[in-house]
């Protein structure tokens, strides 16, 4: 069984930066990639970051430039720098990745969510 578990969120000021951590722990043969999602009341959840084993990133025009996700394969751990946030950034962020193990082979998995508040 994989999970995956975010930390770092928390209330914070417009303009301030804060870093999301997710660890991911179980039977991983691999994680082939990773990312970050986010959810906003009302809205539908939607990819803030992603990236692959290869290295390569890609973002949203929302965050590119603000937001920067790295991975440390090594510990299982991926994190999500936020700089300049804005109140448009509130929202419950998530932790996703595609993990491979010899009992299911290549899935996604999602961690519970960590909520992120952007006060102005």
């Amino acid at each position: 069984q994989v999970q995956l578990v975010e930390s770092g969120g928390g209330l914070v000021q417009a303009g301030r930066s804060l870093t999301l951590s997710c660890v991911a722990s179980g039977s991983i043969g691999a994680i082939n990639g990773m990312g970050w999602y986010r959810q906003a009341p009302g809205k539908e959840r939607e990819l803030v970051a992603q990236t692959w084993r290869e290295g390569s990133t890609s973002y949203p025009d929302t965050v590119k430039g603000r937001f920067a996700i790295a991975g440390d394969l090594a510990k299982n751990t991926w994190y999500l720098q936020m700089n300049h946030l804005e109140p448009e950034d509130t929202a419950v962020y998530y932790c996703n990745a595609n993990i491979w193990t010899f009992t299911q082979g290549s899935k996604y998995y999602w961690g519970q969510g960590t909520q992120v508040t952007v006060s102005s």
